[in-house]
């Protein structure tokens, strides 16, 4: 499986990324050297791409996959569809509740079966929920010091409204898939749409 192995801030740099949307609360305090470059519109739409492939750690041929997926869904515009199924990742939903500080520390979560969906150990970071599905932290990992330190950092975390989250208990009820609005991303979603149609 290939682990992208970049340091984060470095990356958020380059995006022009505030790491907060990764879970991180340092910041650079370095300048981008590119900067005050002028961008073309093919730069700026595979910055967008990037951003969004970063944010929520997927790699191009899955992220590709999801486009497609966006693309054909009958209801919506391709690029809030997109947006959507990002944040309907497993992954994404556990970061979201707020059981982990940040969203690769959610995807490890996820990937060691500490993560019941519905009642089901789920370890695939990808796995898309849907309305009404509950996830919680397995009954053998809620006494962990790791998740009770994990509740501590992330108590002053706004939870989005579309889920339902009980802290106490690490378990949360996703309510709706949600929509465009209710999604904090930085990400222009309509550039990508654009380069993917080229």
């Amino acid at each position: 499986m290939a682990v992208n192995r970049v340091p984060v801030l470095k990356r958020c740099r380059s995006l022009e990324l505030d790491p907060i949307h990764l879970g991180y609360s340092k910041t650079s305090k370095r300048k981008n050297a590119r900067a005050n470059r002028k961008m073309s519109e093919y730069g700026l739409q595979l910055r967008e791409k990037q951003k969004a492939k970063f944010i929520y750690g997927v790699l191009e041929k899955p992220f590709r996959n999801y486009y497609e997926k966006a693309d054909r869904m009958m209801t919506g515009l391709t690029g809030e569809n997109l947006m959507t199924i990002l944040e309907s990742r497993l992954d994404s939903v556990v970061f979201r509740m707020g059981f982990a500080r940040t969203r690769r520390e959610a995807r490890q979560i996820v990937g060691h079966k500490h993560v019941l969906v519905n009642g089901k150990c789920v370890n695939i970071p990808s796995y898309l929920i849907k309305a009404g599905d509950v996830i919680e932290i397995r009954e053998k990992s809620k006494s962990l010091q790791r998740y009770k330190d994990i509740v501590e950092v992330t108590a002053g975390r706004l939870v989005p409204a579309w889920m339902d989250v009980d802290a106490e208990n690490f378990k949360g009820t996703v309510k709706n898939l949600p929509t465009r609005e209710e999604i904090d991303v930085p990400v222009n979603e309509m550039l990508i749409v654009e380069l993917y149609s080229k």
